[in-house]
């Protein structure tokens, strides 16, 4: 190919700029329509039949317009993350940007949560009677209580769990109950470590994103991630918790698979041990799975693979050997969904309602990325086909299968409603599809991401 063939005349390089900046915004309009839809669509359907059993569709909250001691810390955070963000990604060393980024997404998760106060945001949202903390002396002894444990998941069992206790293998629960032996008891040290956990997520995704697609996308990606809306639900809920482990067994895995660890077999193994544990704290988790294979796929070696495995079964065989059996609770789990409310919220409206939920807690300028990822398919096969493939070819597949396995969590009608907390370890590998929009612009994007966390948490009273 000629030097004159592979450059683009100036006005068609812009015009062709423009044109895909403004399909970027028809991309989050497009999203802003669902939102307003499900909205619109979920009054009215719980106006009528009142089987949403969401008082702001589709979102699990309230209306209720208040401020707190967060209201001027959590601006203050947005405002220096959108004028320094991007300068920094650029200029920081590694390790450094790495310690930025989990500082700046601590800020931002601790300011939306004290926006409710310490108590009611923090300090007191795992200890209602639908949590964890709520079970904690029924732990006395964990060997019984595993053995019985799906003995209590129905509603109509003797001494039935409460919600989130029945709704998850027993993992979630001993976490707290461990914390608890360890002096950590009671919900302001249950709040805190899921935040501080919570926030590790963005690392992995970003070390997981250098590892894959180059350094120069993952610090492309790091404003958007600290300034995502999700940071509403990550603060506190237990599933911050569960998307920072998911997301470090795949960081350790591409580290592995890259060799760009001093041990790669620790790391292989670590991601295994990683992999079992998350399996026992969400029965819709092993999905994961997934972009576990996605990165051997992407890197093109199996050579983690037996010590991956390996790690993977110590949870498995812990647990089995312990008196629990995944397979049966999780059977028993799906009757007692439909026991409660699951069994009565409308397929037909949360099968989409569901997306307008991620919408929001990805924010527009993930939306207007995905749209980026879905333009550079093709570009993509072809690249890692012919084994010239770019950094963003090698972003895309990443995104995708992120997306698929939402979409297969949705359509397995097992997540109706509350999804905006509960796919958080699938929606934080869609955060770095923001890497992909250009440079003009930036700044209005993180801007917009931040007013959507800022109006949820000042106009909403969520339930997480």
């Amino acid at each position: 190919m000629k030097t004159e063939d592979r450059i683009e005349p100036r006005t068609e390089r812009a015009t062709a700029r423009g044109s895909g900046q403004r399909w970027d915004l028809v991309a989050a309009g497009a999203g802003v329509v669902l939102v307003v839809a499900a909205a619109l669509g979920g009054r009215a359907i719980e106006d009528y039949a009142r089987t949403l059993y969401v008082h702001w569709p589709p979102l699990l909250a309230s209306w209720y317009p208040h401020t707190g001691p967060g209201t001027v810390a959590a601006p203050a955070v947005a405002v220096a993350a959108i004028a320094y963000g991007p300068l920094l990604a650029r200029r920081l060393r590694w390790r450094s940007l790495l310690l930025a980024v989990y500082a700046s997404s601590l800020a931002w998760i601790l300011s939306l949560a004290l926006i409710d106060g310490w108590g009611r945001g923090i300090a007191e949202r795992l200890t209602t009677k639908h949590e964890y903390l709520r079970v904690i002396d029924r732990f006395d002894d964990i060997g019984a209580a595993l053995r019985t444990f799906d003995a209590h998941i129905l509603l109509d069992a003797p001494d039935n769990w409460p919600a989130h206790v029945a709704g998850h293998p027993p993992g979630a629960t001993l976490t707290f109950v461990l914390l608890d032996r360890a002096g950590l008891g009671g919900g302001a040290w249950a709040g805190v470590w899921c935040i501080l956990t919570g926030a590790s997520a963005l690392l992995a995704v970003l070390v997981t994103v250098r590892a894959l697609a180059g350094e120069d996308l993952a610090r492309r990606a790091a404003p958007f991630l600290v300034l995502s809306p999700v940071a509403v639900w990550a603060g506190t809920s237990a599933d911050g918790y569960f998307a920072a482990v998911a997301a470090w067994s795949v960081a350790l895995l591409a580290l592995a698979a890259t060799r760009t660890v001093r041990a790669p077999g620790a790391a292989a193994l670590g991601a295994g041990l990683l992999y079992g544990w998350v399996c026992y704290l969400s029965y819709g988790l092993p999905l994961i799975a997934l972009l576990l294979l996605a990165v051997l796929v992407l890197v093109r070696t199996a050579r983690p693979l037996p010590l991956a495995l390996l790690g993977a079964l110590v949870a498995p065989v812990a647990f089995t050997a312990a008196g629990f059996n995944w397979w049966e609770a999780y059977h028993v789990l799906v009757e007692r969904y439909h026991q409660g409310a699951g069994g009565f919220r409308p397929y037909g409206y949360w099968v989409w309602a569901n997306l307008a939920c991620t919408v929001i807690a990805v924010g527009p300028a993930t939306v207007a990325g995905l749209r980026r990822t879905f333009a550079g398919v093709p570009g993509a096969v072809r690249g890692l086909r012919g084994g010239v493939a770019s950094a963003p070819d090698r972003l895309v597949p990443l995104v995708l299968v992120a997306l698929f396995l939402l979409l297969a969590a949705d359509l397995s009608g097992m997540s109706k409603a509350e999804t905006e907390r509960i796919w958080q370890p699938f929606m934080v590998w869609l955060l770095p599809a923001a890497a992909l929009l250009p440079d003009r612009g930036r700044r209005g994007w993180l801007a917009a991401q931040a007013v959507v966390a800022l109006a949820v948490n000042h106009l909403l009273w969520t339930g997480w």
